[in-house]
């Protein structure tokens, strides 16, 4: 018969088998949990290359195809101005005065240069004409006939000179009135009356009356992407009734530094009058078709100046970010440049959930072609 001792070494061991199989059991469910949490529910689809020529929608607004700041051409202090912004200004219409007092004083100083300069020059003539006389019956010398005859020259120089001071402050006591060279709206002021002005600093800046553009902001890809000597339809964005055709005029060569957009200029062609300088408006332009990878706008994500797609790897179910350029873009999809290829299987919902090395689960009837914003059929959802 066996011992009492070995009894009990037997029964401890049942004991503790069962303890330990009592434990391992609520573990192994939560890891089983767990590994089912991993696996997210997704949406897909294939990318496939196609021609697409979208229509972008752009918001701008109304400016003067020319505007020119209006400044003295001599420094003062400004006494006076008689436009502000907002008024429309006709062409020769006195727009600010300066301070006149320097200027009529340098104009009566060159007035009285002038008056003795004149007198010195008629003396000069006459003693020219009597030293003339006097030579031709040998009463004086050729010298002084000579010095005579260079006296006369210098005073008539001196003269000229006078005179040409005297044009000269005329001129200045006119540059104290500023008027306007062309008929326009005054869109900008600077100084203020009673400042002290420099020659050039700005008045007021008036638009040119006649052509008007509509400016708009465009990234890159849209400027590349528009044909040239393209027609656009703008709208007045508080009446989308009121509408206007347009050829664009001109594109920025150089990108904003801060909003890193191009400035493309639409000239508009007969614009009514609802559309005034400074009216905001929408602006449509279809580009040209280009070869591409297009996705639904619910698969992009932008985050610290980049964009990117979640691509599933299809033999490990895993996802990877990877980063793409976009060519343009709409509220319902996004035309990409590059990051992508023919034939990737890129997340289209639940995008939000995922992180790198994420498993994921669909349907393989999501991996034929899907049109980006087109509902999955009922495979779409696990």
């Amino acid at each position: 018969m066996p011992s009492i001792r070995a009894f009990r070494r037997s029964r401890n061991g049942c004991m503790l088998a069962a303890a330990l199989a009592v434990l391992m059991l609520p573990a192994c469910g939560r890891g089983g949990d767990e590994d089912a949490q991993e696996v997210r529910p997704v949406r897909v689809m294939v990318t496939d290359k196609r021609l697409s020529g979208d229509t972008v929608t752009l918001i701008g607004s109304v400016q003067p195809q020319s505007e020119i700041n209006l400044s003295f051409r001599i420094s003062g202090r400004m006494t006076e101005r008689l436009v502000g912004v907002g008024d429309h200004v006709r062409r020769g219409q006195l727009i600010a005065r300066l301070d006149t007092q320097d200027e009529e004083s340098a104009l009566q100083s060159a007035r009285a240069q002038q008056s003795g300069a004149q007198a010195q020059s008629v003396e000069a003539e006459n003693n020219f004409i009597r030293m003339r006389g006097l030579v031709a019956q040998d009463a004086v010398s050729r010298a002084l006939f000579d010095q005579a005859q260079s006296s006369r020259k210098a005073a008539q120089a001196q003269a000229e000179s006078a005179q040409a001071q005297v044009n000269l402050a005329n001129n200045r006591l006119s540059y104290t009135r500023l008027s306007s060279d062309v008929a326009g709206v005054v869109t900008a002021q600077g100084a203020e009356p009673g400042e002290v002005v420099a020659a050039g600093q700005m008045i007021v800046q008036v638009a040119r009356e006649g052509g008007r553009d509509a400016a708009f902001d465009v990234p890159a890809a849209v400027k590349d992407s528009t044909p040239a000597d393209t027609d656009v339809t703008v709208m007045l964005t508080a009446d989308p009734r009121i509408t206007a055709r347009g050829r664009v005029r001109e594109v920025s060569p150089r990108a904003d530094p801060v909003t890193n957009t191009f400035r493309v200029k639409v000239g508009l062609i007969d614009a009514p009058t609802a559309m005034r300088m400074g009216s905001t408006v929408t602006g449509r332009i279809k580009l040209d078709a280009v070869l591409g990878i297009e996705v639904p706008a619910a698969a992009v994500m932008r985050s610290g100046g980049k964009t990117a797609v979640w691509v599933v790897d299809p033999k490990t179910h895993t996802v990877s970010m990877r980063e793409i350029a976009v060519q343009s873009s709409s509220p319902s999809s996004v035309m990409v440049a590059s990051g992508l290829g023919q034939g990737d299987i890129v997340v289209t919902a639940g995008v939000h959930a995922l992180h790198p090395g994420q498993r994921v689960r669909f349907d393989e009837s999501a991996s034929k072609q899907v049109k980006p914003g087109e509902a999955r059929p009922g495979g779409a959802q696990p």
